[in-house]
């Protein structure tokens, strides 16, 4: 761009020198501009007449260049804020305590945000919407603590369709699954957690239970 505009800039000054001046052999100074003929009285030659009306040609075009440059700018800004897109969330906001059981696969919202960048998540329904094509990366941490009769699941989600599971059941004891994935979303894809049927998870002020994901690469 610096250089293209260099090159407009020294032909603007370049014609602009010779409309206002020429040097003969004779060594004397002869006014350009307005007069049409040369001190002989002869017509003045085709370039000094159409010089000055190149230099608005010139400038037409400077004008043209730098306004679609400027345009190109903006999307290449817009473009690359679009690609600044990542999420990290934890189950519970406050407090701790279960979530679950549900007698059918009920969709988990994570309350507590520690990072945001694009607001593609929200915490207020637990949908991730995918802001542009590209290529995203997913990942889900399961806590529980054992039940006989409830383990700890959970699903990724993207469109309705089930992508995977993370799953642990222990009687008694403590237990944590994990799961992720990278999904290839269209603009407006949902992506987001559903609770497995008849299980439930766990979270307290340590955020055991989370859902991060980012976008890798544009497409």
């Amino acid at each position: 761009m610096e250089k293209t505009v260099f090159v407009l800039l020294l032909l603007l000054v370049c014609c602009f020198s010779e409309a206002q001046v020429t040097t003969e052999p004779g060594n004397d100074i002869i006014q350009q501009g307005p007069q049409t003929q040369t001190q002989t009285g002869e017509p003045a030659s085709g370039h000094q007449q159409t010089c000055l009306p190149d230099i608005h040609t010139v400038l037409r075009d400077m004008n043209a260049m730098l306004a679609e440059q400027r345009v190109e700018i903006r999307h290449l800004q817009r473009d690359n804020e679009v690609k600044q897109v990542a999420f990290s969330a934890s189950l519970l906001a406050s407090g701790s305590g279960h979530i679950g059981p549900f007698n059918t696969q009920t969709p988990l919202v994570y309350r507590h945000v520690v990072t945001n960048i694009g607001n593609a998540y929200n915490p207020n329904t637990g949908l991730f919407i995918a802001p542009v094509r590209g290529a995203y990366y997913f990942q889900f941490y399961v806590f529980g603590h054992g039940h006989p009769s409830h383990p700890s699941a959970a699903v990724l989600v993207k469109n309705g369709q089930h992508i995977f599971t993370a799953y642990d059941h222990q009687p008694s004891i403590a237990v944590s699954s994990s799961n992720g994935a990278s999904l290839l979303l269209e603009k407006g894809d949902v992506v987001f957690i559903r609770l497995w049927r008849n299980s439930r998870i766990f979270d307290n002020v340590n955020h055991h239970s989370t859902f991060s994901g980012h976008l890798l690469f544009t497409m």
